[in-house]
């Protein structure tokens, strides 16, 4: 694609990336097979082309944004199913961000969104104030057909049942191992703190098991992909500095040998850290985070998981997009769930996205409901005993439109080698699976 940025804009940082990234697209339109939004609404404007196009013409003219073209960047989910796809290696990502920015810089919102957008990026980072969130939207969960904004309906609905009382393995220690292998920190992350506890519990137990010590770093915590999606680079900066910070006093220190992260939306970010403050003073220390920073699906293929006979239990494995297309991480989690002896399924559809997207279940509804609908249905189409995801924002999504119980990989990992069962095969409002005991 040619593009027309002057010498003065290409001083830019961030107007050299993204002219980089303009000129290697081709307009082969591959990506549109593959956008859900393009799938869903059918229009050019809501592919990753046809918003190639409006990034373009909005950075290259140094206009102020409108409301067209915010409409068709915030609809997009950054699933980056289209990274996948592209022959020509277009990094949309970097892209998208960029254009995330200048529009939070240079568009005036509307007051409801201005609002909507103040709240989420104030809540769901901190786990105790999304805790007291969860509590009222709970409360208030029986009136939410009565709320005039389908974005307030979204946020009651999704609200959980029950909430899980704060785990103390959350707070900043060492786990030993004890046959040590290794030593790992382990991103508890923020909201999932407050929605489910079990995952990092069952982590825990699991790579200890395994021979990997593990230290929850002090000062580490959300990892920045909340706010940074949403375009408010000074917030998501500022949070993902603080980890980057904590677990380079780790590397400094006693050492370690990766940073293993549990929910793959924030990996697909902490891997981007090395890019992010590339013109910050932090950058070779954000550039070490990077370097280290791997899902759990990653981490566990380089310890010795035990194999497990074979269980008959049926597991419909969701790909999440920041794992399959942010991180090309594409087999790990099937082999190892294979390996301890679960049938592993996949959906026709894996290569869509679930709809969660972070945030965007909240602020786009009705588009993330058609998604949800779709995936859920071709998950239930494959009869699972459990349905299995590596992102807790895809296990909310997809376990608030079915009664198959959603587990994360890593639960049903440690459930094989020792741990107890999930509690969520036996929650309430959920089919109980028959499964055999595992051991």
């Amino acid at each position: 694609m040619q593009t027309t940025f002057t010498p003065e804009q290409l001083t830019d940082p961030a107007i050299q990336r993204s002219n980089e990234i303009l000129r290697s697209c081709v307009h082969c339109g591959f990506c549109t097979a593959t956008c859900p939004t393009y799938q869903v609404l059918g229009d050019e404007l809501d592919s990753p082309r046809g918003r190639i196009y409006l990034i373009k013409d909005m950075l290259e003219n140094e206009r102020k944004p409108d409301a067209r073209t915010v409409k068709h960047i915030d609809r997009c989910l950054s699933c980056l199913a289209c990274m996948t796809t592209c022959p020509s290696g277009v990094h949309y990502m970097h892209l998208v961000d960029h254009a995330r920015a200048y529009i939070e810089k240079n568009y005036d919102r509307p007051w409801s969104d201005r609002a909507l957008r103040w709240v989420l990026a104030r809540i769901l980072p901190y786990p105790m104030r999304f805790r007291v969130a969860l509590l009222g939207a709970k409360i208030g969960r029986p009136f939410a057909r009565l709320m005039p904004d389908a974005r307030l309906r979204a946020m009651l609905e999704m609200a959980p049942r029950t909430i899980p009382p704060v785990s103390r393995n959350d707070d900043p220690q060492t786990f030993r191992a004890k046959d040590k292998k290794m030593r790992v920190a382990l991103m508890t992350g923020c909201a999932q703190k407050a929605l489910n506890t079990d995952i990092n519990d069952a982590t825990i137990r699991l790579l200890t098991r395994l021979g990997a010590e593990v230290v929850v770093a002090e000062g580490a915590g959300c990892c920045g992909a909340l706010t940074h999606h949403m375009g408010k680079e000074d917030e998501s900066h500022a949070t993902a500095a603080k980890n980057i910070r904590a677990w380079a006093r780790e590397m400094d220190t006693e050492g370690l040998n990766a940073i293993v992260i549990n929910t793959s939306g924030c990996g697909t970010t902490v891997k981007d850290y090395g890019h992010m403050f590339r013109n910050d003073a932090l950058a070779e220390d954000a550039a070490r985070v990077s370097a280290i920073a791997m899902d759990v699906s990653e981490i566990l293929m380089k310890l010795d998981l035990p194999e497990g006979a074979d269980k008959g239990t049926k597991v419909a494995y969701h790909a999440a997009c920041s794992l399959q297309h942010g991180q090309q991480i594409k087999t790990y989690p099937k082999d190892l769930l294979k390996k301890a002896g679960f049938t592993v399924l996949e959906p026709a559809d894996s290569h869509l996205c679930c709809g969660s997207a972070g945030t965007y279940n909240l602020m786009q509804p009705d588009i993330s409901k058609q998604l949800k609908d779709r995936k859920v249905q071709t998950l239930e189409a494959l009869t699972p005993d459990i349905i299995s995801a590596g992102n807790i924002g895809c296990m909310m999504q997809i376990g608030g439109g079915t009664e198959v119980p959603v587990v994360h990989t890593v639960e049903l990992l440690d459930w094989a080698t020792g741990g107890p069962q999930p509690p969520a095969l036996t929650a309430p409002g959920k089919r109980e699976p028959q499964i055999p005991i595992l051991r």
